[in-house]
């Protein structure tokens, strides 16, 4: 009996969560990410805990700095841990990526943190941040240095439907004459789907 009622609240936890996809557009730059609950595939592992996913970012040169004519798309594997603090709301993570393009890769390690606001009333708002970054040890073909933070903040308009506004600054710095470059720069708008 204790295994059935075991199971039925390990089920009930697990509908509760959820892969996420999304799409952040602004005049120039795309982006499209998915992320997938691992706590979804394997009952050893806690919903909401533990996901894996990707990204794929194909940026206008205008947004770089210095501006470039001619630049490669980003893409990104990415594996987060994140865990609730208390029930204020307030979620903090770990993670490390793997990012690059085709002269550039890195392996940053980074924080994320996800609040929840108290309006309950109202619709359901968070607020959203990270920071990742990757020293030259951690840095593969020409690259020599990787930081990357984003902040945004996410309105759910629907169930599972979000709207999202928000600000990432990914610097992929070179050891050879490129230097310092500043890959993207740009607020964005998008939408993230829960499934």
């Amino acid at each position: 009996m204790l295994k059935k009622i075991t199971l039925a609240a390990l089920c009930a936890t697990s509908a509760f969560a959820m892969h996420t996809g999304e799409i952040n557009i602004n005049n120039k730059d795309l982006e499209i990410g998915a992320k997938f609950d691992l706590g979804q595939f394997n009952d050893a592992v806690e919903p909401d805990t533990m996901f894996v996913g990707g990204k794929f970012i194909n940026a206008d040169g205008d947004h770089s700095s210095p501006k470039s004519s001619d630049l490669d798309p980003y893409f990104e594997l990415n594996f987060l841990m994140m865990r609730e603090l208390g029930n204020q709301g307030m979620s903090i993570g770990m993670g490390a990526k793997l990012n690059f393009t085709k002269d550039y890769a890195a392996i940053p390690l980074g924080l994320e943190f996800a609040y929840k606001l108290p309006v309950v009333d109202f619709v359901p708002m968070s607020l959203n941040g990270s920071l990742y970054y990757a020293p030259s040890v951690l840095c593969m073909s020409d690259a020599d240095s990787y930081l990357e933070y984003r902040i945004s903040y996410d309105i759910e308009v629907i169930q599972n439907g979000l709207i999202t506004i928000g600000y990432r600054n990914i610097n992929t710095n070179y050891d050879n004459a490129a230097g310092d470059f500043t890959y993207n720069e740009s607020f964005y708008v998008g939408f993230k789907i829960g499934f």
